[in-house]
């Protein structure tokens, strides 16, 4: 089988590599010249861990390649995918569409009239985006033979690879029963390992996908709100998610307390839905507030490290471990470090800041920190340090290390990643989420 994915972005580069180590023939399009060309060289443009050797693999064996032709990659196609971005639209919260739209043209005017097609959406699209590419395509070029399918990801940044190969299901929508055939062919690998398959019409895996997105969104904000009643009432907040997790009915994913969601689906997703639910006069109430919550979650945090230096921030310097919305990613998307660290520079801070993999792209997002070479460089001088995100490398840091180069021996930790008696041990002052207040020891006492 041959297919064609348009956009190379997280989820189309992540989809091509994968359906090309199924054996598919896969074509990989965009529009930028100089990435097309770096993917030809094997130079990866996202942070995905094992990607860079799936691409050179299925590249060396030939079924993987990168092109700029639009027209050439989708004639002959078995199937086309679109997979280009859809973030949120400027102004009111809605899903852009505008590259879906100009994907479903483009890829009209190539069809071959003799050859059947099948159009997929891979892209996360509000209801009904289908039944527009559908029409698009059909005013474009009414003798075109095909049918449009919908297939949404449900990739996790830092597993996809491994979420692809073996994914908890695989979604389709389609009228269609040879759009179905061939989705079915292209899948065949996850068929022979008893992945279930969801086949349902076009609007409703349209809102499968966000649906999920959504309800994660949701469980996530539930266990913060829940963290930030522990602390009043003296519980642990990781006693509870494991003791409401242990239930089949809940599950004990998602149920980590932190500074709030982000990247590159939950806050656009869950926005999206809401506004598509108000323009279909069936409004989300509890997705309203989980957007609201969230944006507000993120914006205090500033707080809470300014109040564990004592009141102030001013003339301080804060060592920042982390910075992409979540580990084994470079993505800084809607991170909540793009919150935190420019409130504390506003407040008087001086932020020196360490990441494994986002550096480059944060640095372009949040002007005026020192970006260090590693966690250790991030701490040295430093009155305070945060954890924003749980990357393994500083669960591992050597607190006593730590202390010894620091200013001050206060860590706010936003991730819950250090067990607090081995930050009281090393004599930190220990700030966590959720957790019951301890006795704390700073320097001197």
């Amino acid at each position: 089988m041959r297919i064609a994915v348009i956009g190379t972005g997280y989820v189309g580069l992540v989809s091509g590599a994968c359906f090309s180590e199924f054996g598919v023939e896969t074509i990989c399009v965009d529009k930028d010249q100089d990435k097309i060309e770096r993917l030809r060289r094997g130079v990866i443009p996202i942070y995905e861990p094992g990607l860079d050797a799936l691409v050179e693999k299925n590249t060396r064996a030939g079924r993987l390649s990168f092109t700029t032709d639009l027209p050439a990659a989708v004639r002959g196609a078995d199937a086309v995918f679109i997979a280009v971005g859809t973030p949120s639209r400027r102004g009111d919260g809605h899903a852009d569409l505008s590259y879906v739209h100009a994907a479903a043209a483009e890829i009209a005017a190539a069809l071959d009239p003799d050859d059947f097609t099948v159009i997929v959406t891979k892209s996360t699209v509000p209801v009904g985006t289908g039944r527009e590419v559908a029409r698009i395509i059909r005013k474009t070029r009414p003798e075109a033979d095909f049918e449009v399918a919908s297939n949404p990801e449900f990739l996790r940044e830092g597993s996809a690879i491994e979420d692809f190969m073996r994914p908890d299901r695989v979604v389709i929508g389609t009228d269609s029963d040879r759009a179905r055939q061939v989705m079915r062919a292209l899948y065949r690998p996850l068929f022979l390992i008893e992945t279930p398959m969801v086949f349902t019409s076009l609007e409703t895996s349209e809102l499968i996908k966000y649906a999920a997105n959504t309800f994660l969104a949701a469980k996530i904000t539930f266990i913060n709100e829940i963290a930030d009643l522990c602390e009043k009432v003296g519980a642990d907040v990781h006693d509870v998610a494991k003791g409401i997790g242990l239930d089949n009915r809940i599950g004990k994913k998602f149920l980590h307390p932190g500074p709030g969601y982000g990247g590159s689906c939950f806050p656009k997703d869950t926005l999206a839905l809401v506004k598509t639910a108000q323009d279909h006069g069936a409004p989300l109430r509890i997705i309203e507030t989980v957007v609201d919550i969230n944006d507000r979650r993120k914006k205090s945090m500033a707080g809470r490290v300014i109040a564990a230096c004592g009141g102030s921030v001013q003339g301080r310097r804060i060592g920042v471990l982390g910075v992409t919305f979540k580990p084994n990613t470079d993505d800084m998307r809607d991170a909540p470090a793009l919150d935190i660290i420019p409130a504390l520079q506003a407040a008087g801070a001086s932020i020196a800041a360490y990441d494994p993999a986002g550096m480059e792209e944060a640095a372009r997002l949040i002007p005026g920190v020192t970006w260090a070479g590693d966690a250790y460089a991030a701490l040295r001088q430093a009155d305070c340090a945060i954890v924003l995100t749980e990357w393994n490398e500083f669960r591992m840091l050597n607190l006593n290390r730590a202390r010894g180069i620091m200013n001050e021996p206060v860590i706010v930790d936003l991730r819950n990643i250090f067990n607090p008696q081995d930050a009281e041990m090393a004599g930190f002052t220990y700030h966590s989420i959720g957790r019951p207040g301890r006795v704390r020891k700073g320097r001197g006492e």
